[in-house]
Parts: C-alpha cells; structure tokens; sequence
C-alpha cells in the first residue's frame, strides 16, 4: 500500500520569485529521501536543477559540501540567495544538468528535475514551464540523468532522483540497473495533483496516462548505488 507524505518545511526565509519552481511535494519527498542518507561533513553533494535551492541549502544543513546546478539564470541567483540568507555554503553554477561540473563526481547527487509529461514535445526555453516541461513521455531529463549516474558517482556514491510515477518507475529502474547500479525505490506519496496537471487532465486521459476520474498521481523517490 503507498503511504501519503507530507512535505517537510522548506528552510526558513526560502525566496521563490515568478519564474523558479517553488517547493511542492516532490521537493519534500526528495528532501525526507535525503536525511536518510549517511551525509557528513565529507559527503560531497550535486544538485541538478536546484531551482530555489531548496534541497541544496537541506542538504548543507545536514552538513555535506554542496555544489548545485541550473540552467536559468534566475534560479541560479534565487539559490544563491537563499543559501546566503540560510547562512549555509552551497557552491551554485549555472549549466545544463552535468555540463557544468564535467569531469567531476560526487558521493550524493540528488535531482528534481522537470518530469511533466507535455502535449507539446519541443522544450520550452524561457518562462515557468521550463521547470517542469519534460516532452512527451516526461522522461527526457530523467533519461539523461540515469545515462549520466554512473560517470558522476563515486564508488559507493547514491544517486536520488524524484519524479512522477506518470513517466515511468519501472523505466527509471530499468535504466539505472541496465547502467550497473542498484536501483530501487526508496521514497513514494500519493498526492492531489497540482494546477499543471489539473490542466492538461484531458491530454493525459486521451494519452491513456490517466483515468477520467483520477485527481492524484504518484510520486516516487528512486535510489541508486554504484558499486
């Protein structure tokens, strides 16, 4: 049976302007699925699409050393705001997804990234649903991520990514396993759905994505392990 959650409260004095993705209830899931991890003052964290920086400044707050990344440069300066005003250290850059810290690798990356399945395929390049528009199948930044996860873990190192289960869990699981990591889910909720899918409810029922009479999606937490 899955178990609802309740988003734990984001940092205090958490700023999220028109144009950056403010915590909702993946953000929660995704920070509980983070304090369950052995972080110390060692652990190496990234964080793609950070957004208002919400699980990055958690993640300093559990004492890790903390690199986030994102491709607007609106959440960039929102996240290195909320850091500051946190009074936490988190090292924010701007890029897409791992091309700002090529080459490096991490003990923790952590990832909310944009997961909505979109009527229309082409990305947008400006405005909200950038933080959220994931192509047809909501899946072409979760695909990239997994594609990624081997080369941007150390050994040992866990990924933890959260999204629908709209686009897929098994297809994540599939992925990571495929790519020689030990993939499962560690986190899931059921909650009401948001005003993005409220709208698009016709589209996902005549995708065969949901029933008519369905108000509430999925979520899921997926960990996975290098060896």
């Amino acid at each position: 049976m899955v178990a609802e959650t309740l988003m734990p409260a984001p940092p205090a004095r958490l700023l999220t302007p028109p144009g950056v993705y403010a915590p909702q209830w993946d953000t929660g899931l995704l920070m509980q699925a983070l304090g369950r991890e052995d972080i110390d003052d060692a652990t190496e964290v990234l964080d793609l699409g950070t957004g208002s920086g919400a699980v990055a400044v958690h993640a300093a707050r559990l004492g890790a050393r903390v690199t986030a990344v994102d491709v607007s440069r609106l959440a960039v300066v929102t996240a290195r705001v909320n850091a500051l005003l946190a009074g936490r250290r988190v090292r924010v850059l701007r890029g897409d997804l791992t091309t700002a810290v090529a080459g490096r690798s991490y003990d923790l990356v952590v990832s909310n990234p944009p997961y909505v399945p979109s009527p229309v395929d082409r990305l947008p390049r400006r405005g909200a649903a950038r933080a959220w528009d994931a192509g047809a199948d909501g899946r072409v930044f979760v695909d990239r991520i997994c594609a990624a996860a081997p080369t941007m873990l150390r050994p040992g190192g866990v990924l933890l990514i959260v999204h629908s289960g709209l686009c897929g869990t098994d297809e994540t699981l599939r992925r990571l396993t495929e790519r020689g990591l030990s993939a499962s889910v560690a986190e899931r909720a059921v909650v009401p759905y948001g005003p993005v899918l409220r709208s698009r409810r016709s589209w996902l029922v005549r995708q065969g994505l949901v029933d008519a009479d369905d108000d509430r999606e999925e979520l899921v937490v997926v960990r996975a392990v290098r060896p």
